[in-house]
């Protein structure tokens, strides 16, 4: 045992993490949460497919059809290449595909594959594809190429190339810019998988891949796919998307909605199931998404659950709980429509998908059908999920109560340690039927969390106070799903910044909250304001990203009220105020001995500001200053990105006073 902590202490030291035991806390401190600041990822504005989920190719599966978008079908972002005039005919198939999830396919049929004139080498009959806006690869990277395909006839050879267009001159196609290829010999008359690598010489952002046929003769493919080696810790994320989600520090992750939760809004039929989405990539099954585009799955409930690991957060799966969506079929629930239900005789296999999802993530594989198939799929060890999620923002209509109390009573008696998070309908405001009931329910069965969303204006943040006035006693805590400031400024950031001071204070009401959306591409944006914009090469970070970083960095157990106070202000007064745009907060962090000031000044004026940490007795010499701050109105976009944190060291002092500028929130770090 004592070489076991001998190394345990070795490890934490080589790793950077803090060995000292967890301090005790100073009087005067209010217990609050310490997993206040996490991410919701919902599927919207292409955040997974050609976003988050590295894979390169668009509709590798030939999947997309005019369901999902208008002029959509198999051949979306494919289309048909014959270099040297090579003859063929391409075919879209649905039977006797790979399998019930992915029926469908294409069938190259290769007349003449020899070059016709001299065209340095290129040749053959295929299909290109573009990616997503172009694929982009780095010169001297390595990509997983991998195909399934079933041969007719003679064995054939197949060119994969991954290349650089280039411009028509005249009649004559210009010679494209070979960056990598391979050829793959193709004998199986069955389905079968092929992989390859591919390492690109040079960098390109608007590469395009091609699957060449050398030889006459027909030859089924499915199920491309050209995926980066270096994904974020390996498991099929893209790494700088990753690290920016990373470096905020979350504690959990929502997912995978949202609306999407509910599908394509078409009906049950199409309704989000987390069992469609694990197991190997070829057998998942592709869904409408609620945004109007394909969601192909590779991005499923083994990686979101993967990914929570590899970042250290709790995960937070929502599923759907037998109701539709406030706004399936285009419609709206406040604006009269009927909400559609599954019938109670039905129910119990709404009750199974949950009960299913908590043993595939913390089962023994050696007992449980599920847990056998997290293990299968390379994952052993449990998630160890605490916290799953019933609905999402559905109208608390007398139908949801009694489906949502139907699945909750049988999963609480099932798994009574699970921390079911509840909903409060679209419009969590004062006054708002939904919330009313939401939370009525929510104190009938003694629910641990409700879920609100509210998306306003930057008055809104600046000037309420929602949770000052929520009752202490309720056994219910607030998660707050689903909020942002309904612009992208400096100002609408510091509004955010101001109600987060808010909600730290009210910590012991308010468990969790997530800003949404998460994601948006930058030519796919379903919805504005996005807390980080992207293309095929970077992420843009927001100005409220910065403000959500701050807080992820600033997570600690214990809040104080009383150490900070602004000048002209009535002794005892705690900020933040309604309608008062400066604020402050001190937390302290007892287990990694850390203590975070953050000050907050939404207004134009200049605010002194006077700080006592005498209760801290051990403070460090050396403090950690991070300012954001700069004209109200700045905004960070594709062309500029004039926000940024400024990081400094400073002498630490137990009381000091200090002029916090105009459109500013300062954040001081000390050690104990």
């Amino acid at each position: 045992m004592k070489q076991s902590i001998t190394i345990a202490a070795l490890l934490a030291v080589s790793l950077g993490l803090s060995a000292q035991k967890p301090m005790t806390a100073p009087a005067g401190g209010k217990a609050i949460s310490d997993e206040l600041i996490g991410i919701f990822f919902e599927d919207i504005s292409s955040s997974a497919d050609g976003g988050l989920y590295a894979e390169l190719v668009q509709n590798g599966s030939f999947e997309y059809n005019p369901s999902e978008r208008d002029g959509w079908g198999a051949g979306t972002a494919w289309r048909v290449v014959r270099p040297g005039h090579s003859l063929g005919l391409l075919e879209v198939r649905m039977t006797d595909g790979l399998n019930d999830n992915n029926p469908t396919y294409m069938r190259l049929h290769t007349e003449r594959a020899k070059e016709y004139y001299d065209y340095k080498g290129w040749k053959g009959f295929g299909i290109e594809n573009g990616g997503f806006d172009g694929i982009s690869v780095k010169g001297g990277e390595k990509y997983d190429f991998s195909i399934f395909m079933r041969n007719f006839g003679d064995a054939k050879q197949v060119r994969v190339a991954l290349l650089e267009p280039q411009t028509q001159q005249g009649w004559m196609p210009k010679e494209p810019k070979l960056l990598a290829d391979v050829v793959i010999d193709v004998t199986d008359q069955n389905w079968k998988k092929y992989s390859a690598v591919l390492t690109p010489d040079t960098t390109s952002q608007k590469a395009v891949l091609q699957i060449l046929v050398l030889n006459t003769g027909d030859l089924d493919v499915d199920m491309v796919s050209l995926m980066p080696q270096d994904t974020y810790k390996g498991h099929g994320l893209r790494k700088d998307l990753a690290q920016a989600l990373a470096d905020l520090q979350p504690k959990f992750m929502r997912f995978p909605g949202g609306c999407v939760v509910h599908g394509g809004g078409d009906g049950f039929w199409d309704t989000y199931r987390w069992k469609t989405t694990i197991g190997p990539k070829e057998q998942r099954r592709g869904l409408k998404n609620t945004w109007g585009y394909h969601q192909s799955m590779g991005l499923g409930y083994f990686e979101y659950f993967q990914f929570c690991e590899d970042m250290g957060m709790q995960p937070l799966p929502i599923l759907p709980c037998g109701v539709s969506c406030q706004g399936a079929n285009g419609g709206w629930m406040m604006r009269g429509q009927a909400q559609d239900v599954v019938p109670m005789n039905e129910m119990d296999e709404w009750v199974d998908e949950a009960i299913d999802l908590i043993e595939w993530a913390n089962g023994d594989p050696a007992t449980n059908k599920w847990a056998k198939m997290r293990a299968e799929a390379g994952h052993p060890a449990p998630f160890n999920l605490k916290y799953l999620g019933l609905g999402n923002e559905e109208k608390i209509s007398p139908e949801f109560c009694e489906r949502f109390r139907y699945i909750y009573e049988r999963v609480k008696k099932a798994y009574p340690e699970i921390v079911i998070v509840g909903t409060a309908g679209p419009g969590s405001h004062a006054g708002n039927p939904d919330l009313e009931n939401g939370w009525k329910l929510a104190d009938e069965l003694g629910m641990p969390i409700i879920d609100e969303h509210y998306y306003e204006p930057r008055d809104y943040f600046l000037n309420k106070r929602q949770y000052d006035s929520y009752p202490r006693d309720r056994k219910t805590k607030v998660y707050l799903g689903e909020y942002a400031a309904k612009d992208k400024k400096l100002i609408d950031a510091l509004a955010e910044g101001l109600y987060l001071l808010h909600v730290e204070r009210n910590g012991d009401v308010v468990a969790m909250t997530s800003y949404a959306p998460l994601f948006a591409k930058k030519t796919n944006t379903n919805w504005n304001p996005d807390l980080i914009y992207f293309d095929n090469e970077r992420p843009f970070l927001t100005c409220s990203y910065y403000v959500q970083q701050m807080f992820g960095q600033s997570a600690g157990q214990y809040y104080y009220g009383d150490c900070v106070t602004f000048e002209g202000d009535e002794p005892g007064v705690c900020q933040p105020q309604e309608g008062v745009h400066y604020g402050q907060s001190v937390v302290l962090n007892v287990k990694t001995r850390q203590l975070f000031v953050k000050l907050c000044n939404a207004g134009a004026e200049t605010k002194k500001v006077n700080v006592d940490l005498s209760r801290f007795k051990s403070l460090k010499k050396t403090a950690t200053k991070t300012t954001l701050s700069g004209n109200a109105d700045d905004e960070n976009n594709y062309e500029a990105q004039p926000i940024a944190p400024r990081k400094e060291t400073v002498k630490a002092a137990k009381k000091f006073s200090l002029d916090l500028a105009p459109y500013s929130m300062v954040m001081l770090q000390y050690s104990l």
